[in-house]
């Protein structure tokens, strides 16, 4: 029984050990991109058939160059272990509309006057 429990212990703790792994995008096989939860066959082979052009600099670069993978998945695929150039994915800064000075929309932050 001593045994049972042991293997039990050994296999879960070698799944934990792989499911923190960090997938590097610029080194990773199609297998091990598909690891990323969200990242298919499809996916993958894009990420593939883009990093045939040279390694990806950095998250934007890699959003930039593979269709599909936008701020969101970015941020999903990060936050399942995928990584660039070592670096996680971090959201731009939010910038302020276009139309924000026209009338009835406000800036963000901008404070409604009291009346």
């Amino acid at each position: 029984m001593n045994l049972i429990k042991t293997l039990i212990t050994v296999t879960l703790a070698l799944a934990s050990a792989f499911a923190l792994a960090a997938v590097e995008v610029n080194k990773a096989s199609q297998a091990e991109l598909e690891t990323i939860k969200g990242v298919g066959p499809a996916m993958s082979g894009k990420i593939l058939e883009a990093r045939k052009s040279g390694a990806f600099k950095d998250w934007p670069d890699l959003v930039g160059r593979v269709k599909g993978i936008g701020g969101a998945n970015a941020g999903k695929f990060s936050g399942e272990g995928l990584i660039v150039n070592g670096a996680a994915y971090a959201r731009a800064p939010a910038v302020a509309p276009r139309d924000a000075g026209k009338v009835g929309l406000k800036k963000p932050g901008a404070e409604t006057p009291k009346k």
